[in-house]
């Protein structure tokens, strides 16, 4: 029996394990785009996987629906998939771990992927279903959204025949989403040199955060741990000689970035100040986020697992101890590290690039008009890797950012690769979709239901420049701290939308 047996609606909650039950990270779809292929065939549904793992299904009308519109139901099959440090589950291979706690369904020590694995879900129970009244369902289910909104770039729809299109990929009931911005990622990366020098390693953890979607959550502007590695770096430099061995921060270039560690060596007498100066700058971050993100931790200590520091070489004694206190220092070992001119150039290219909220809109209140995020850092080999996120509801507003990532980048003498670029969606005045789900809305729940934009991206863009005069609506149930580790997706929620759903379907 599955931990989400007897929920309702139980064929939603059904297909919803099973999705969790194979792993579906963005880039890793295959296996669950196989799962949806398999699923149509044995139900004799017309059903199209392209080369990308994209899935259309097309399911006819019931009786009586043959005269209606068909409607697109729309959603993505990948997850961000992302986990606490200390998990052992694997997430390319392993299925989540799920748990209910009241009203909410969340995975012990990983994201749940209800973004948007719910989507697939709704579309799953009504290709099943033979009691359902519907027109035609032309059902889209796209790949690497998460990572760029891939599948929906190169998605082949001609065959398609409706003009209305229902995406389920919104985390907040009552609200019907009408625009989102637009994006593109950014690799940027600076060459440096590497040296093999004599010291002690310390380890730099920041950890604590909340993160989230660097589209939903950025307006929060809560710590991001890449960001604040930078500037504890920077702080160690401008009193130390120490120099960077390795580096890691963030899963995803979407998703705000709640762990980041570095490895340093300095020199032996240099040990204690270090210390010091991650004391301090730890108050300073914590008194800064004190509102915003208040469990942000800064920390330091020896690092003795030297065989775990990837791809550096080093010389140590056997007998060696495992203490962490200062007062007994490590012996001194080689490894490789960045030099003296890189340690500078590579701090300084990360205190000199942007992270967040860079315009708020003028027309929309509280509403995001451009960001960034620096979702992923790491040091490879003789590279120093910077991925961000780019979004902005005005076209000329990212490239402008995007120009400005170039400009900082070519002083550093870094280059910047810029993939994955996606258009806005447009707020469409004459919307008979939005007029239909707000008249259905108001008879199913006495109050009009909230129409918004919204800083994230949604494929609704890209889709509408493939069919012309598509008309869409975003619409989905509550979900909180998507992309991390605490995401949760609210059941009672999911029930509410699933008959909402019904009712604009049975709708003529």
């Amino acid at each position: 029996m599955g931990v989400l047996t007897g929920l309702e609606p139980k064929t939603v909650f059904r297909y919803f394990e099973e999705i969790c039950n194979i792993p579906h990270g963005s880039g890793n779809e295959r296996q669950l785009s196989n799962y949806i292929k398999d699923f149509a065939e044995k139900r004799n549904l017309s059903c199209i996987q392209d080369e990308w793992n994209n899935i259309i299904v097309i399911k006819e009308a019931t009786t009586g629906y043959e005269a209606e519109e068909p409607i697109i139901l729309q959603g993505h099959m990948d997850m961000v998939a992302v986990k606490e440090p200390e998990s052992d589950i694997d997430m390319s291979k392993d299925p989540l771990r799920l748990e209910i706690d009241g009203d909410y369904i969340t995975a012990r020590g990983t994201s749940l992927g209800g973004d948007d694995g719910i989507a697939v879900a709704y579309a799953l129970a009504l290709l099943d279903s033979n009691d359902i009244p519907h027109p035609c369902l032309e059902v889209i289910i796209t790949v690497g959204e998460e990572t760029g909104m891939d599948g929906a770039r190169e998605i082949d729809l001609s065959m398609l025949k409706s003009k209305r299109l229902l995406n389920l990929d919104n985390e907040e009931e009552g609200i019907l989403l009408t625009s989102c911005a637009g994006g593109a990622r950014a690799d940027c990366k600076l060459p440096v040199s590497l040296e093999k020098r004599r010291g002690i390693t310390l380890k730099i953890q920041v950890s604590g955060l909340k993160g989230g979607h660097s589209g939903a959550e950025i307006i929060k502007e809560g710590g991001n741990a890449n960001c604040i590695m930078g500037r504890v770096l920077d702080a160690i430099i401008q009193k130390t000689s120490a120099s960077l061995v390795s580096i890691e921060g963030g899963l995803a270039d979407n998703a705000i970035p709640i762990f980041c560690e570095a490895v340093i060596i300095v020199e032996k007498a240099e040990v204690n100040e270090s210390f010091d100066i991650v004391s301090k700058i730890e108050n300073d971050i914590q008194t800064e986020l004190t509102i915003k993100d208040s469990g942000v931790t800064v920390s330091i200590k020896e690092r003795r697992d030297y065989a775990d520091i990837t791809g550096i070489g080093y010389t140590a004694s056997t007998n060696e101890t495992a203490s962490t206190e200062t007062s007994e220092i490590q012996e001194e070992i080689y490894v490789n590290c960045l030099t003296p001119e890189s340690m500078k150039k590579a701090v300084s290219y990360i205190m000199a690039m942007p992270n967040g909220i860079q315009a708020m809109s003028a027309d929309v209140k509280n509403l995001v008009e451009t960001s960034l995020n620096l979702g992923i850092m790491k040091l490879t080999g003789d590279t120093l890797l910077l991925e961000y996120s780019i979004r902005s509801s005005i076209e000329s507003s990212k490239e402008a950012l995007i120009s400005k990532l170039k400009a900082i980048s070519d002083l550093a003498g870094a280059e910047v690769e810029i993939r994955g670029d996606y258009p806005g969606w447009a707020y469409k005045q004459d919307s008979p979709l939005r007029d239909k789900m707000v008249r259905i809305y108001e008879r199913m729940y006495g109050s009009k239901p909230r129409i918004e934009a919204i800083h994230a991206g949604l494929e609704c863009g890209i889709i509408s420049s493939k069919i012309k005069d598509l008309d869409c609506i975003s619409y989905g149930p509550d979900m909180k701290d998507i992309h991390t580790t605490g995401e949760v997706l609210s059941i009672s929620s999911v029930k509410r939308v699933w008959d909402y759903l019904l009712e604009i379907l049975k709708d003529k």
